[in-house]
């Protein structure tokens, strides 16, 4: 949980930072997501040892830790997407900016269609911009709702336990007046088999 909320703080820093330290600040993120999926594989193999009674506490843990940090590493890569758009744009801006042309100078005057593809060029990476925004809620949706099943199962998993638990408190008591009304059973046949051979006894 820890190192999870050290990679949302990160995470923070990254439409503040400069185009200068953002690439320093997308690499820290980076190492201390694959630290994370490092330590959470050790943590499934951890958990798999635990007591029944634990281990599925224990992975849904585990398994709600990976759905997080997938989350984290998909908000990155979104990132990294509109930012290398951005600074597609920005270059195409300034090639655009740094031509120099003067009247009747055919060597340097802009082509109308280098203009209009140029125009075309950035339609599409605004379009692509939105798809990636569009992508990327639909993942967020999707990790809500996984996080919502997850819960849910989670609640059904200690309502079955504690179910079970009842129902193993109910079948010790069945048990134990079982084995009472056998020694009742064996008692009574015994006391008959008495009562019937006094009654012999005495009347012949």
């Amino acid at each position: 949980d820890r190192q999870v909320h050290e990679v949302q703080s990160y995470m923070g820093r990254l439409e503040t930072s400069d185009k200068e330290s953002v690439h320093l600040v997308e690499n820290e993120i980076q190492a201390r997501i694959d630290n994370i999926f490092s330590n959470l594989e050790r943590l499934e193999i951890l958990s798999s040892k635990e007591p029944p009674n634990k281990r599925q506490n224990a992975k849904l843990r585990v398994d709600q830790l990976k759905y997080d940090v997938q989350h984290l590493q998909t908000a990155l890569r979104n990132f990294q997407q509109r930012r290398y758009i951005r600074e597609q744009q920005e270059r195409q801006r300034e090639e655009l900016l740094a031509r120099t042309f003067t009247t009747n100078d055919s060597d340097t005057t802009i082509p109308i269609d280098e203009t209009l593809q140029f125009n075309e060029s950035l339609q599409n990476a605004h379009r692509g911009m939105d798809d990636l925004i569009g992508s990327g809620t639909n993942i967020l949706q999707g990790l809500r709702d996984q996080r919502v099943t997850l819960k849910g199962t989670h609640k059904k998993i200690l309502d079955v336990a504690n179910m079970l638990g009842l129902s193993n408190t109910v079948m010790r008591l069945i048990e134990k007046r079982a084995f009472q009304d056998k020694y009742f059973m064996i008692g009574g046949m015994i006391l008959t088999c008495v009562i019937m051979f006094l009654v012999v006894q005495y009347l012949t």
